[in-house]
């Protein structure tokens, strides 16, 4: 089954139009990733810049994956980043625990499929497919949490408190080490749950990627590791000290020449507001510091710098010494990301969900000013597993997928109108009324025959209509009652489909899945998902 987006609330006119309406948004993005007719010259394009970091991206990456044993098919890629006719496919996602919600998973798949597709249909390419850790975020309370349907059917948000001041500024988050209090995180995560064939595997990789003094992006690339390494997805982590010296001419660019892009972004970002709306707000400068204190936001005063929320200047020379001495230090902003990846890699696709599709509209006026060839934006697929017990819960109550996206309240207001007492009144009415009738012509032809028989039906008929009124009591208590256990039933059919009052994918992590079908899920949804209808799948496990 398909929705279209259109269909689904909370989805920006902007994503609508780039799926459906790509002329009205063409100014945006370079080509039209439907149009595979001008996959070919772009492919050329790519493979036809020079590339200086080929050879030591390949020490960087082999240097990451020291630690591990990659496949034969990511060990083949690796190396394929070396060969003149590469084209890399990238994805990426901000860190997240336990892999953040399903999106990612989704993502992933689609950077892989994408690519098996590729080079099939482009055999004089080698097309790779990575994924980039973004470690650099430093939204901490954005990734400290996942949701899950517990033993119970219920949605339980369960969240890592790390022990440290909410409101602290912990500075990157891939580099920040758990702290003890992730053991009863994980012991939450068990507790939820209910043991299944497949629980003791969930666990053990539970305990492997959440435990005391490994960091966040550590356990992210671990997880990742275990699940996609024989598909043949390249992890890369940009947050790399070596990789950080690769981007010093962007990092410096960025720092001396901002005045001539910061016009054209704020240009483009006015546009998109006008017709759609700015995903991000403009800065003159897309960099960011770690110091002592945290990651701050580099603002240029005058003809030097600081850093957001202090007082202390910090000269030209200043900072471009701690760029040469320090490259980890500097991170790029969202907008600069894709500048990066794409001075990095010979990027001709990224994949990209709704908002960062909004961002790469912002950001091509950056393309132009580090004279970089725009990669095909392509959307990434988007699903809601629908499991065999809440689909029969959806038939039972003759309810769609689609029923749900109105959100909990709405849908809660038309289930108590469809479960209405009005029928259940209307029948006792009846009932009550054909008493009265019978025993008004019952009464009237006792009183012919002996007048003290009158009182003797008013009273029979008034025990009658009490007994009446006794069974109607009965009878609306059980409708309560079988009303209870429906809506029970559909409030756990909410919770699985959409979540928070919010898609599946956005909402759900994948360890209630994992619990219940173990590593075999993985194979079944690359099967299920279709990354070339771009619609909202909803697939039936």
């Amino acid at each position: 089954m398909l929705i279209d987006f259109s269909e689904i609330p909370k989805s920006n006119n902007l994503f609508l139009d780039f799926i459906n309406e790509f002329e009205l948004v063409k100014n945006y993005y370079k080509i039209n990733f439907r149009d595979e007719s001008l996959y070919k010259s772009h492919f050329e394009k790519i493979v036809g810049r020079n590339n200086p970091n080929k050879e030591k991206l390949f020490e960087i990456i082999n240097s990451q994956y020291s630690n591990f044993h990659p496949s034969e098919k990511t060990s083949s890629n690796i190396n394929t980043l070396k060969k003149p006719n590469t084209i890399a496919v990238f994805t990426g996602q901000q860190l997240g625990i336990y892999g953040g919600p399903l999106y990612t998973i989704y993502k992933i798949f689609t950077v892989i499929k994408l690519c098996d597709y590729l080079n099939e249909m482009f055999s004089e390419f080698n097309f790779i497919p990575l994924f980039w850790m973004a470690g650099d975020d430093h939204d901490f309370e954005e990734i400290s949490y996942i949701n899950l349907i517990n033993k119970e059917n219920e949605l339980q948000k369960i969240i890592y408190n790390d022990g440290i001041d909410p409101f602290e500024n912990r500075g990157n988050v891939g580099n920040l080490k758990f702290t003890k209090e992730i053991m009863e995180f994980s012991n939450s995560i068990k507790d939820a749950l209910r043991e299944t064939e497949f629980s003791n595997d969930l666990f053990n990789l539970t305990e492997k990627i959440l435990n005391e003094n490994i960091s966040i992006k550590d356990s992210f690339f671990q997880l990742l590791f275990k699940i996609f390494d024989e598909t043949g997805l390249v992890i890369f982590n940009p947050q790399d000290a070596e990789v950080k010296k690769l981007l010093i001419p962007i990092f410096k660019k960025e720092l001396l020449d901002y005045k001539e892009h910061t016009k054209d972004l704020l240009i483009t970002s006015a546009e998109l507001d006008e017709n759609y709306h700015a995903q991000v707000k403009i800065k003159p400068i897309n960099l960011f510091l770690q110091d002592e204190t945290g990651r701050h936001l580099i603002e240029p005063v005058d003809d030097e710098y600081r850093l957001k929320g202090k007082r202390k200047r910090i000269t030209q020379e200043e900072i471009l010494n701690h760029l040469e001495e320090k490259p980890e230090d500097f991170s790029a902003n969202v907008l600069l990301r894709p500048i990066c990846e794409d001075y990095l890699f010979p990027t001709g696709f990224y994949i990209a969900g709704p908002g960062e599709i909004s961002y790469y509209a912002q950001a091509i006026p950056l393309y132009k000013h580090f004279n970089l060839q725009h990669p095909i934006i392509y959307p990434r697929a988007s699903a809601t597993i629908l499991e065999s017990n809440i689909a029969k819960i959806l038939v039972k109550y003759n309810l769609s997928t689609h029923d749900f996206f109105i959100g909990s309240e709405k849908l809660k207001s038309n289930l108590i109108n469809s479960f209405s007492q009005n029928n259940l009144v209307e029948e006792f009415d009846k009932v009550e009324l054909s008493l009265k009738d019978i025993f008004k012509s019952l009464t009237d032809y006792l009183g012919s025959v002996d007048n003290n028989l009158v009182n003797v039906a008013n009273s029979s008929n008034d025990k009658m209509l009490h007994q009446l009124n006794i069974l109607k009591d009965k009878a609306a208590k059980a409708f309560e009652n079988k009303y209870d256990a429906s809506f029970r039933q559909i409030s756990k059919a909410q919770n699985s489909i959409y979540p928070n009052d919010n898609l599946q994918e956005r909402e759900l992590s994948i360890v209630s899945f994992l619990n219940k079908y173990g590593f075999d899920f993985f194979d079944w949804l690359y099967n299920e998902l279709d990354i070339h209808d771009f619609k909202h799948q909803i697939l039936e496990l």
